[in-house]
């Protein structure tokens, strides 16, 4: 079988056993709860992309959403379980969840702020938006 043939059969067969499984492949990859804040993390970049991500926001939690601008062309990226140690400065807010984020290619300018990572409480079955951490391009 030529490398070529492979790489389809391969693909086919992964985007088959996604379709008859009824996952997403963001669940076959993270699980459904890794699925879940990688859905809840692009409702938030859409959101505070039309400045209206205060719905997403945890009681008592003031996060620096920014400009809009800031959120633009921004995807969600690896979810998982907050660890105090990474993020001692993050600690207080008693997250739940962090998550990556990514910045387009065309935003990748020396000294270009971003938000970098997000981070989320579980509360009742639901993620809602404690903080952000804030990076910039080098």
């Amino acid at each position: 079988m030529t490398p070529a043939r492979r790489i389809v059969v391969v693909g086919l067969s992964a985007a088959l056993a996604v379709g008859l499984s009824g996952c997403t492949m963001n669940e076959l990859i993270w699980g459904a709860d890794g699925a879940h804040v990688i859905d809840t993390t692009q409702r938030l970049i859409t959101a505070a992309a039309a400045r209206e991500a205060d719905g997403l926001v945890c009681a008592g939690s003031d996060p620096d959403l920014r400009d809009p601008a800031d959120w633009d062309g921004v995807t969600a990226q690896e979810p998982e379980r907050f660890v105090a140690a990474h993020w001692p400065e993050m600690a207080p807010h008693d997250p739940t969840w962090s998550i990556n984020l990514s910045l387009p290619a065309s935003r990748v300018i020396a000294g270009a702020q971003y938000p970098g990572d997000v981070f989320y409480r579980e509360v009742d079955g639901e993620l809602c938006l404690v903080d952000i951490a804030w990076w910039t391009v080098q």
